[in-house]
């Protein structure tokens, strides 16, 4: 399959807020083009995609994955679905066995749980891996298979080439969407890790920020007025925003990492398309959830440019290398502008016009500038449709 790539560009303004905080619980910052900007990390972004795909319904849960340490719990629930004779307990150990030979990684009680005290029951505690471990769900159900038919005797069941060998094979193989999208890494099975396709930027503000403090004090409603004051006083730290927020999603290995797990009913692109689809809609509608109770920053993007690429993805940060400046009391106008200025200017020089399509969603006027740069879309609905026909019908190419 030839290589191509889908580059996805938005900008967002976020009002006050403290979205992804750094170990002192400051909003997280970095230094580019020589002043202090407001960062969202790329972890932060990616997870919040990955459960709206799942609260929003975006794909079915049988398409989806579980990262956790709790995997042996994960996996028992699954044993006792398929055979409700067997105890929980006996189903913990199962799980843990047959993770430990399908992934190579031990599952146990941590010792920090198990030495509690003296007389601590030990069998109390559910195994856990020591890191987090990414599983699909179809990998969890054939797993759980294979416990419950080497219920009897688990360790000598596995000691089975065959059987162990399909253990391997079930952990490696039929992936979830997510797990395609996002990699895996098993640090005591390399063999087993999974290349991401997709790779998304810390989002970056397009202007200089300075961190602010609020002060702020609650009241106990017990209170008499005999007793004034604040019944309790804190400060918590945010700034605001516009943001440049970048991903790129490498279409081909998306499709190289789902591998088996392709439908059998369906052609090769669908569940490669339903997953493109999936993933532009969960980038650009979800939004990282830290002190969303405090500052209810629920904001869209003002701005989208997706373009689908032979070449190799590139970013168009440098457009706010010099920070913008705001003197007109914002920043999404001069933003859309430098933007408009700056794609056209580096795709001549370095991109492939005849194999490059570009889409746009823009609200309101401060983005017009941006209108000629793609096609435009009327919705997000219209534009993640447009995409996924477009990545269809390039997949359906002869490499």
């Amino acid at each position: 399959m030839n290589r191509f790539f889908l580059d996805i560009h938005a900008l967002q303004t976020v009002p006050p807020s403290n979205i992804n905080r750094d170990d002192t619980g400051a909003p997280k910052t970095a230094v580019y083009g020589g002043v202090p900007r407001a960062r969202v990390s790329s972890q932060a972004w990616k997870r919040a995609t990955r459960t709206y795909f799942a609260d929003e319904h975006l794909l079915d849960p049988g398409e989806l994955g579980v990262r956790t340490k709790k995997v042996a719990e994960a996996l028992a629930e699954r044993i006792t679905a398929l055979d409700a004779s067997i105890a929980e307990a006996d189903a913990l150990t199962l799980a843990a066995e047959v993770i430990q030979t399908a992934t190579g990684s031990a599952i146990e009680v941590p010792k920090r749980n198990s030495k509690k005290a003296p007389d601590a029951d030990e069998s109390a505690e559910a195994p856990k891996s020591k890191y987090l471990m990414f599983l699909s769900a179809r990998q969890l159900d054939g797993l759980a298979k294979i416990a419950v038919d080497g219920a009897t005797d688990i360790k000598a069941y596995l000691k089975n080439k065959e059987h162990k060998a399909l253990a391997k094979e079930i952990a490696d193989t039929r992936h979830s969407v997510d797990i395609a999208l996002f990699g895996r890494m098993v640090a005591d099975s390399a063999d087993i890790n999974v290349d991401a396709a997709v790779q998304v930027a810390h989002a970056l503000s397009v202007h200089r920020v300075e961190n602010e403090s609020d002060y702020y004090t609650a009241v106990d409603d017990r209170n008499t007025d005999a007793e004034p004051g604040a019944g309790m006083i804190g400060t918590v730290d945010f700034n605001s925003a516009t943001l440049y927020r970048y991903a790129a999603l490498g279409v081909h290995q998306l499709a190289e990492n789902l591998g088996q797990g392709l439908r059998d009913d369906e052609s090769l692109t669908t569940p490669v398309r339903r997953a493109v689809e999936a993933f532009v809609h969960g980038f650009l509608a979800s939004l990282p959830t830290g002190k969303i109770n405090t500052f209810g920053h629920h904001t869209l993007p003002d701005a989208v440019i997706v373009k689908l690429r032979s070449t190799r993805p590139v970013s168009f940060v440098a457009a706010f290398e010099e920070p913008v400046r705001g003197d007109q009391g914002g920043h999404v106008r001069e933003a859309a502008e430098r933007l408009a200025e700056y794609i056209p200017d580096i795709e001549q020089k370095y991109g492939d016009p005849d194999s490059t399509v570009t889409w746009v969603l823009r609200v309101g006027p401060n983005t017009h500038k941006l209108a000629g740069l793609g096609t435009e879309a009327e919705n997000l609905t219209e534009l993640i449709a447009a995409v996924g026909q477009a990545v269809s019908e390039r997949l359906e190419k002869p490499a």
